[in-house]
């Protein structure tokens, strides 16, 4: 596929939201080709972002890229929704940012939305353990790819290089990823307090489903779709961390307080948002089906990600100000180091599960060796080995 070229700059539309239509209807179809083929969580929606706006488009400097991927750390919610959000208004300010948000998670609610169906319906889902089989290696070597492609952008010195080793391997021994990246930040933010005061006294899968036959809840009253929706606004109002947290906070209103589903049912809502393409909140349609059907899931998708979309409002208006002063733009640095430090760790605990056999490590140094030296969309990537994967399935 031919490399697309960067339309225009976005420092030239307008600061009122009203960049050209044609902008935003590019923003909304990258954005749409991205939450459909976005398998892998959050790194590798990073790293696919990072290919199609740095490398092939050229929309953004990768300074920026990291700036704005680290700044989303800051906020609760879905993090690689939010990165696409603030890219999305980045390109084509307001109007982009709903464009970037709305087409990115609306090919992962569609599919959770249709999976809960067969769910519901026929207590099972279609097998999805033969794609990801083949999937999953390219994801880690398009991860790997834009790891090595930001190092030069984020390692600027010995002491980085020295952070970023210390926070992947506090992140591999079981330390929670907030407090890895607020460490970083703030250690950073330290360091560059003392230099400047020193400085001046001495002149930075198949899954086990059990299936409901209806939904719980066949004939929602008002008031029962309110508390679903208020519950998922909620999480997503306050919910920092990974898939895990996620989880708890699901079991916590939806098993414990208010008993909608069993245990059961949320590991396997829980397992159908990380193996489909796009974000992991997705998980919300599927619980919001098996209540109330797909009200239920449309209330439950639009209040988990709301939240995102508010956050990142205000946060376009503060992004910018971290580089004014010297110890913001080093707090910065250091969040962009942790953050790069728990990517790489992602991907090597994903490596670990994904790449296992002869097959699956030619198709990683095989997706690796073509990104290097090709500008191929990522799309081929993720086809080409989800046909390997389909392929040895039948075969064996």
């Amino acid at each position: 596929m031919a490399d697309e070229q960067a339309v225009g700059d976005p420092a030239d539309e307008p600061e009122g939201g009203n960049a050209s239509w044609s902008t935003v209807r590019e923003v909304a179809l990258l954005f749409l080709k991205l939450g459909t083929i976005a398998f892998g969580g959050p790194a590798a929606h990073t790293a696919m972002m990072r290919d199609e706006l740095v490398r092939r488009r050229g929309w953004v400097s990768d300074e920026r890229f990291v700036d704005l991927m680290g700044a989303t750390n800051l906020i609760p919610g879905p993090n690689s929704t939010e990165l696409a959000i603030h890219l999305g208004f980045d390109r084509a300010r307001r109007r982009g940012l709903l464009a970037a948000g709305l087409c990115f998670i609306l090919p992962a609610a569609l599919i959770v939305a249709a999976l809960a169906w067969a769910y519901v319906t026929y207590g099972t889902t279609p097998a999805v353990a033969g794609l990801l089989y083949g999937i999953v290696p390219a994801v880690i070597a398009i991860i790997a790819h834009a790891l090595l492609g930001l190092l030069g952008t984020v390692i600027k010195n010995v002491w980085f290089a020295l952070l970023a080793v210390a926070a992947l391997a506090a992140y591999l021994i079981g330390i929670n990823e907030l407090l890895v990246m607020a460490a970083g930040a703030l250690l950073t933010a330290a360091a560059r307090v003392f230099r400047h005061r020193q400085e001046s006294a001495h002149g930075m899968l198949a899954l086990p489903l059990l299936g409901l036959g209806s939904p719980l809840l066949p004939d929602p009253t008002g008031g029962q779709l309110a508390q679903l929706f208020l519950t998922m606004l909620k999480i997503g109002s306050v919910l920092y961390g990974s898939g895990y947290v996620l989880l708890a906070f699901l079991r916590g209103d939806f098993v414990e307080r208010l008993g909608w589903i069993t245990d059961p049912q949320l590991i396997d809502a829980v397992s159908i948002g990380q193996v489909t393409p796009g974000p992991v909140f997705t998980t919300a349609t599927f619980i919001g089906y098996l209540v109330a059907g797909p009200i239920g899931a449309f209330l439950a998708t639009v209040a988990i990600f709301l939240p995102s979309f508010v956050f990142v409002g205000l946060l376009t208006k503060l992004t910018d100000k971290l580089r004014s002063s010297a110890w913001t733009s080093a707090l910065l640095d250091g969040l962009n180091v942790a953050a790069l430090a728990l990517m790489a760790g992602v991907s090597l605990q994903l490596g670990r599960t994904a790449i296992v056999d002869p097959l699956t490590t030619a198709i990683a140094l095989a997706t690796l060796a073509l990104l290097w030296k090709t500008r191929l969309n990522n799309a081929w990537y993720i086809a080409a080995g989800a046909a390997i994967g389909l392929t040895h399935t039948l075969l064996t």
